[in-house]
C-alpha cells in the first residue's frame, strides 16, 4: 500500500461530529496523549482525536469514513495492554468503546451472556452475583471484554477454565470496510465454513473492531477455597506445579511468587507473608472434591518442602490475597519509585516448565536490574519484570537483553513468545522466529485481504 495515510481535517472533524455528538469527538492533547499510551514502558504515539461510540452502528459509520479517507483507526477499551497495542503509530482516530457497557443479554439455561465490548469483567461479574453465575477469565486489570478479546487475554483462572479463545462463543465485528459481521451462532459447537470467531480472538484491532461478544458462562462453584504455601526454592514451587498438573488434579488457580516478588507483595499491600519462593492456590468444587484436592495437592507441595500453608476461605480473605497477587506489577514498580518495568510473558510446555524458569532465575541474578517472576504457572506461563529507570538507556537495553533471553529460550524450548499479553508493536520482532516466515506470510496475506489499505491499527503484530 501507499506510505502515506489520508490527513484528518476540519471537514473530517465535522464528518465524525456528524456521526456521533460534538461531545464525544476530541482532539485535546491530553486526552490523546491517553489514547496513545498503555502500561508498557513503550513510548506513547498519540491519535489525532478519539471519538467515542455508543453502539455497532456508530463504529460501523466512523470506519467507513476513515476507509474512504484512508485514515488509521485504533479501537481502545482501558488501556490495559502492555505491548503498544494502543498507540497511533500512523495517527488517525482512536475509538474509545468505554462507553458501550450494555450487558444485551443474559442465558442462564444455556450458560451463555452478550455485551458490547466495552464491558469490564468485573462489571460482568456483579451484574451476575444473582444469578449463581459468573466468568471466569481474570487477567488481573479490570479490562474491558473486548479488549480481552481482542488481545486473547487469560489470566490466574485459566488453567482451569481455559482463556478468550475456548469462552467466546461469537462476536459482532466492524469489518475494515465498515460491514458488519456476526461470526457464529450461540451453538456450544459448529463445523460450519471457517472460524471466523477465531480468526479475530487475538487479532489486535487489525482486521477488525470487535463490538459485541457472546461468552461462556459457569456456575458459581459450590466451594472455594484458597491458599499461600513457601518454598524453600524457587525449584522446589515449580515441581509442586508440574505434578499437581501432570496427575490432573482440577485446580482452578496456581500462582507462583519468587522471593523478590513476595517482599514487594507484603510491602505494597503491607502484609506479612514469608519472604520465600510462593504458590497461591485456589481450589473449586463440593465440600467432598475441594478436601480431595487439598489433601493431595498438600502432599506434593509437602513432598517439595512446602509445609507451612495459610488458608483463606472466607470471601474476604481469598479478595484480599488475590488482589496481592493482581497489584504485583505494581508492587515491584514501587520497590524503585519512578522506574519503569519490561514484563515478559513466555509460555512454555509444562515439562519444560521448570528449566525455564530457573534459567531465567540465574539469568536475573547475574544483572544489576531488580527483578521478579511471577506467573500463572498452572499453564506454563510466566513473567519476569526488570525494573530501569527510564532516563538510563542502558538499563533499558539491558532489560530488553534479558527478556529477548527469555522468549528465545522459550521458543527454542516449543514455547511462545507471549502466552496473554499479545504481540501489539513490541513483539513483532518474535513472530518469524515461532512461525517461521512461511506462517508469518500467511499472516500478511491475511492482513492485505481483510485490510488492503493498512488502516486497522497498524503496525501491530505484522508489517506490510
Amino acid at each position: 500500500m501507499s506510505s502515506t495515510y489520508g490527513t484528518i481535517d476540519s471537514s473530517f472533524l465535522d464528518a465524525l461530529i456528524a456521526l456521533t455528538a460534538e461531545d464525544r469527538v476530541s482532539t485535546s492533547a491530553a486526552l490523546c496523549e491517553q489514547h496513545g499510551t498503555d502500561e508498557s514502558y513503550h513510548t506513547a504515539k498519540a491519535p489525532d482525536v478519539v471519538v467515542f461510540t455508543l453502539s455497532t452502528k456508530e463504529v460501523s459509520n466512523i470506519v467507513k469514513l476513515c476507509a474512504k479517507h484512508k485514515v488509521p483507526v485504533i479501537p481502545y477499551g482501558t488501556g490495559t495492554s502492555l505491548e503498544g497495542h494502543v498507540a497511533a503509530l500512523h495517527g488517525g482516530v482512536c475509538i474509545d468503546l468505554s462507553l458501550m457497557t450494555e450487558i444485551v443479554e443474559v442465558r442462564p439455561e444455556d450458560l451463555d451472556v452478550t455485551v458490547q465490548a466495552g464491558v469490564t469483567r468485573k462489571t460482568l461479574n456483579e451484574y451476575l452475583r444473582d444469578t449463581g453465575l459468573f466468568f471466569p477469565i481474570d487477567p488481573g486489570a479490570d479490562a474491558s471484554l473486548g479488549g480481552m478479546t481482542s488481545t486473547r487475554a487469560s489470566g490466574t483462572n485459566a488453567v482451569r477454565y481455559g482463556t478468550m479463545r475456548e469462552n467466546v462463543l461469537s462476536l459482532t465485528v466492524v469489518t475494515p470496510t465498515g460491514e458488519v459481521v456476526k461470526t457464529a451462532s450461540r451453538a456450544k459447537k459448529s463445523a460450519a465454513g471457517y472460524d471466523l470467531t477465531h480468526l479475530y480472538i487475538g487479532a489486535e484491532g487489525t482486521l477488525g473492531i470487535v463490538t459485541e461478544v457472546t461468552l461462556r458462562l459457569y456456575g458459581i462453584p459450590e466451594s472455594i477455597s484458597a491458599a499461600i504455601c513457601p518454598f524453600p526454592s524457587l525449584e522446589a514451587a515449580v515441581n509442586t506445579v508440574i505434578m499437581t498438573i501432570q496427575c490432573g488434579i482440577p485446580i482452578a488457580r496456581i500462582e507462583l511468587l519468587d522471593e523478590n516478588q513476595m517482599d514487594a507483595v507484603n510491602k505494597y499491600s503491607k502484609l506479612n507473608y514469608e519472604v520465600a519462593p510462593t504458590l497461591f492456590f485456589e481450589f473449586h468444587g463440593s465440600p467432598q472434591g475441594l478436601k480431595e484436592q487439598v489433601e493431595i495437592v498438600k502432599g506434593f507441595a509437602e513432598e517439595f518442602g512446602g509445609t507451612h500453608f495459610q488458608w483463606a476461605d472466607k470471601q474476604e480473605d481469598r479478595d484480599r490475597l488475590w488482589s496481592a497477587r493482581h497489584n504485583a506489577y505494581y508492587a515491584a514498580l514501587a520497590m524503585r519509585p519512578g522506574c519503569k518495568g519490561v514484563s515478559s510473558d513466555a509460555c512454555v510446555p509444562i515439562s519444560r516448565l521448570a528449566e525455564a524458569i530457573l534459567e531465567t532465575k540465574a539469568d536475573m541474578e547475574k544483572s544489576d536490574l531488580y527483578g521478579t517472576i511471577v506467573g500463572h504457572v498452572g499453564d506454563g506461563n510466566f513473567h519476569a519484570l526488570f525494573v530501569f529507570d527510564p532516563d538510563n538507556e542502558d538499563q533499558l537495553n539491558e532489560a530488553k537483553r534479558l527478556n529477548a533471553r527469555i522468549v528465545e529460550r522459550a521458543i527454542a524450548m516449543e514455547g511462545t513468545c507471549t502466552g496473554e499479553h499479545g504481540i501489539g508493536h513490541g513483539k513483532m520482532k518474535y513472530l518469524e522466529s515461532e512461525f517461521g516466515e512461511e506462517g508469518l506470510a500467511i499472516m500478511r496475506t491475511l492482513k492485505k485481504a481483510l485490510d488492503p489499505d493498512n488502516i486497522m491499527n497498524p503496525g501491530k503484530i505484522v508489517s506490510l
